[in-house]
């Protein structure tokens, strides 16, 4: 039995990647925009029910990378959440994350999403009157303002200003964000910033752990699956999660995501698939191994390039 080197299982999927990138602008030049847009307006009317009934409800079960999730952990530790500004990309955590920090020490929440109410009077009425309120249990309050940048930045925004200084004994406030550009620079100050950035070598071991998260709420709820069309869900749409579950949503309301629907993401993309596919055909025949999806994932996203590209198969 022949030895396959984990080098050349590499050198195979980077080549794949290599051919990945080599097309990636045709790829972009003619995609199906009236189909892109469709897309997009579900994208923003439908939220998946799985999104919701699978939400992490604690820090630690949180998909993130460690620098970020250890100050999360930190602050449920200790009981105690600071004024945070969350921002960063669709779907990669923020509101969920504010929710568990929320729900993992008790505190009493209100929640706002700043892009259905943006006016003046949000400020001066909902949050002035529960901020101002003591909780009838006890229980620290918080204020989540989700898509904060949406907010009146000549108006409300320059008013909650106000209400973190006035109401810093009683009450915390959670935004969220996808540009913080958007938010005064006096809201900045008075909160710790965290930007959800996904560095490089990060993003095989998140898209890992969402595969593999993906997997168990797809088993749970009974749909059937293949296993290279959720790799190239994660990968067509990477880092945001809500929309690699609301494609799965939209996909499997046959009962079942299966490669019929790779016809959607273009040639490109199925053609990297098959290659992989055969990749681990052939190392199985040559070497007894047999890799799961996971690992080729993880080797996938790792991003190892090469300038050469060879034919595959």
């Amino acid at each position: 039995m022949k030895k396959i080197s984990f080098a050349f299982v590499i050198f195979l999927l980077s080549s794949v990647i290599a051919l990945s990138s080599m097309h990636q602008g045709d790829h972009k030049n003619h995609g199906d925009i009236p189909f892109k847009k469709a897309m997009d307006k579900m994208h923003k009317d439908m939220m998946i029910k799985s999104s919701g009934k699978y939400r992490p409800e604690t820090v630690a079960d949180c998909i993130l990378p460690e620098r970020l999730k250890q100050p999360f952990q930190e602050y449920v530790n200790q009981k105690q959440i600071p004024n945070l500004l969350l921002t960063g990309g669709a779907g990669v955590g923020k509101t969920t994350v504010a929710k568990a920090l929320c729900n993992e020490i008790g505190a009493e929440y209100l929640f706002i999403n700043g892009s259905e109410e943006s006016g003046i009077d949000i400020p001066r009425n909902k949050i002035k009157n529960f901020a101002s309120s003591v909780s009838l249990t006890d229980a620290k309050k918080v204020v989540i303002l989700d898509e904060a940048d949406y907010l009146n930045a000549n108006s409300t925004q320059p008013a909650l200003r106000g209400f973190i200084e006035e109401f810093s004994n009683n009450c915390r406030f959670i935004f969220t964000c996808n540009y913080k550009n958007k938010i005064i620079e006096p809201l900045h100050s008075r909160c710790a910033v965290v930007d959800f950035n996904i560095k490089g070598k990060e993003k095989a071991n998140l898209a890992a752990g969402f595969y593999g998260r993906l997997q168990d709420i797809l088993q749970k709820e009974g749909i059937k699956y293949d296993s290279k069309v959720l790799l190239e869900l994660i990968n067509k749409h990477f880092p945001d999660w809500r929309r690699v579950l609301n494609e799965c949503q939209r996909y499997s309301s046959g009962g079942e995501i299966n490669s019929g629907i790779l016809a959607t993401f273009g040639d490109v993309k199925v053609m990297i698939l098959s290659s992989i596919s055969k990749i681990k055909t052939f190392l199985k025949s040559e070497s007894g191994w047999s890799p799961t999806w996971t690992t080729m994932l993880v080797v996938y996203f790792a991003g190892f390039m090469t300038p050469l590209t060879i034919a595959l198969f």
